[in-house]
C-alpha cells in the first residue's frame, strides 16, 4: 500500500497492484528477465534472496560487453518497468556503465560489464549454504 498524504486533509492509502508481495515480485521478475533477454543481456543469473535479506526477494546479476551495452540493457530495463506501471526504480551506475544497479524494491539487477562482474563476484556471497538451527543444508 502506498499512502498518500494531501495538505489538509487525513492520509488515506492508494492500492500499488492487485497482486500480492509474492505475486507482484513474480510478476516483476518476468518482466525483468525477459526485458534483460530482449537486450542480449548475457550470464543472467537469479538469486532468491527472500527470508535472506530485507534488501528484497529476487537478485539478478547479469554482464554487457561494453559499457554501451551496459548503458542500453538498464534503459530498456528501466523504460519496460515504467510501462509495466512497476514504479520509478532507484539508479545507480548509470552515467559510467561499469557497473549499473537498479533496485525496484522486490527486485535488485546488476549489469555489469565482463571483468567489473568478475572483480566483484557478488554472485559468490549470495551462493553461500543455508543455514538452519545451526546445521548447513
Amino acid at each position: 500500500m502506498t499512502t498518500v498524504h494531501i495538505k489538509g486533509t487525513a492520509p488515506r492509502s492508494l492500492p500499488r497492484s492487485k497482486d500480492t508481495g509474492v505475486e507482484a515480485a513474480a510478476r516483476a521478475l518476468q518482466l525483468v528477465l525477459g526485458s534483460l533477454e530482449d537486450s542480449k543481456a548475457e550470464d543472467i543469473v537469479t538469486i532468491d534472496i527472500a527470508g535472506k535479506s530485507a534488501l528484497g526477494d529476487y537478485m539478478v546479476v547479469v554482464s554487457g560487453r561494453s559499457n554501451r551495452h551496459v548503458s542500453a540493457i538498464a534503459d530498456h530495463l528501466i523504460t519496460d518497468l515504467k510501462d509495466e506501471g512497476l514504479g520509478f526504480p532507484r539508479v545507480e551506475g548509470l552515467e559510467t556503465g561499469d557497473w549499473v544497479l537498479i533496485d525496484t524494491g522486490d527486485i535488485i539487477v546488476h549489469v555489469f560489464r565482463p571483468e567489473i562482474r568478475e572483480f566483484y563476484n557478488i554472485e559468490k556471497m549470495w551462493q553461500a549454504p543455508d543455514m538452519e538451527d545451526g546445521r548447513l543444508h
